[in-house]
């Protein structure tokens, strides 16, 4: 008995010096979806809306990304609106609802019944596209300056089958074009390459910053979402933003995906309310005020970089 005892352990120990070593777990590859608000027939004079749209959704073919068109009514609510809003239903991007006249719900000037009325203007526009999907995502981020006016939307939203578009990503590059088409209205020749190499460095710096607040709030990777704007600098360089974070260890995937994920269910009790969602999550906490800045981006953050640099 002692002896086959020993044998056995002795197998045991065998087995087990001769196991291959595993190697540690590779660290999770950050996901990513893109969403755009604000699809125009008149960006620029700098840039047809056509020429602009086209090389949108050409560089989302080449990348074979859906991703969550976040429509506010007032810039296609014409011919020229319907046909762009055809070609982003046609290549499967999901159409969604960002309102019509694109209030700022944080303003006392605007009550909930002015908002409510202005949301559901909009949906006619886009109900009838194939890809309409009922997420709605707030102008500027902001989600009201009241309890009442907060609560009574978002159970608007839940009664009309709602979701939030909520993004996790914010940045600032509206303000990059603006000042990019600053330059070409007075140098039409200008070159706007650092323009776009800025926009890359922006977009860069404030996932990695969204990214670790999440997971310090978290404990954990989420999908996230970033906000563009459908503007000519994206046009030009939506490729070397897609580019510069898959080489940085990013994974892009469709806004659906991201959307399903349980994350974009948080309703945090912020006042004012809006935001990046992961802002007003770690807002929430109280344990995070030192890293967190009101508004979450603006143009007054990036004016000081983009003057430094003469842009």
């Amino acid at each position: 008995m002692r002896r086959r005892e020993f044998l056995r352990g002795f197998s045991s120990l065998v087995a087990a010096s001769t196991l291959p070593t595993l190697a540690p777990a590779a660290p999770e590859r950050p996901r990513i979806a893109l969403t755009m608000d604000d699809p125009a027939t008149s960006l620029s004079r700098n840039i047809a809306w056509r020429d602009a749209n086209r090389a949108l959704l050409d560089t989302l073919q080449k990348w074979n990304l859906h991703i969550a068109l976040f429509v506010c009514g007032m810039r296609v609510d014409s011919e020229p609106g319907k046909e762009l809003l055809r070609q982003w239903d046609e290549a499967e991007h999901l159409i969604c609802n960002h309102s019509y006249s694109h209030f700022n719900f944080n303003s006392e000037k605007k009550s909930y019944d002015d908002f409510a009325a202005d949301f559901e203007r909009n949906e006619p526009l886009i109900a009838h596209y194939r890809h309409f999907t009922r997420l709605f995502r707030y102008p500027f981020l902001k989600e009201g300056d009241t309890t009442e006016k907060r609560d009574r939307f978002r159970a608007l939203l839940k009664q009309k089958g709602y979701g939030v578009g909520h993004v996790t990503i914010d940045a600032s590059d509206w303000y990059v074009d603006d000042r990019m088409n600053a330059r070409l209205d007075q140098q039409p020749a200008a070159n706007t390459e650092p323009y776009g190499d800025y926009l890359v460095s922006h977009l860069l710096d404030r996932a990695a910053f969204y990214r670790q607040l999440a997971l310090d709030v978290l404990g954990h990777e989420i999908p996230h979402t970033l906000l563009l704007h459908h503007r000519m600098i994206n046009a030009l360089y939506l490729d070397d933003v897609m580019s510069a974070f898959s080489d940085k260890g990013w994974q892009w995937i469709d806004a659906r995906r991201a959307f399903d994920d349980p994350v974009f269910k948080r309703q945090p009790q912020t006042l004012p309310a809006g935001e990046s969602l992961v802002w007003a999550l770690a807002k929430e906490t109280g344990r995070f005020e030192d890293r967190l800045r009101y508004p979450g981006e603006d143009d007054s953050y990036e004016k000081p970089k983009m003057d430094a640099l003469g842009l």
